[in-house]
């Protein structure tokens, strides 16, 4: 097996990532907020919920990063060949 090295500045994008991915998740609770008149004590409350809302979206994130990815190295392969 090939040993991999995750360098500082791949570290550096995934918490960008993730901090982009909490931010919109927040957005999307404040906007909820004042969409249905709840109390902004709520923002307090609901803090798991964001924070699973934003590891969903990381998640999906990467998925869609993989199959870009995939899609990619798999073109590049086809017309490596022809």
């Amino acid at each position: 097996m090939k040993d991999t090295i995750v360098t500082a500045r791949r570290k550096k994008i995934e918490l960008i990532t993730l901090l982009i991915c909490f931010i919109l998740s927040n957005s999307i609770h404040v906007y909820a907020i004042i969409a249905y008149h709840a109390p902004f004590m709520e923002m307090i409350t609901s803090i798991f919920y964001i924070l699973i809302f934003t590891f969903v979206l990381y998640g999906f994130w990467g998925i869609l990063r993989l199959l870009f990815c995939g899609l990619q190295a798999l073109l590049k392969r086809k017309s490596g060949k022809g």
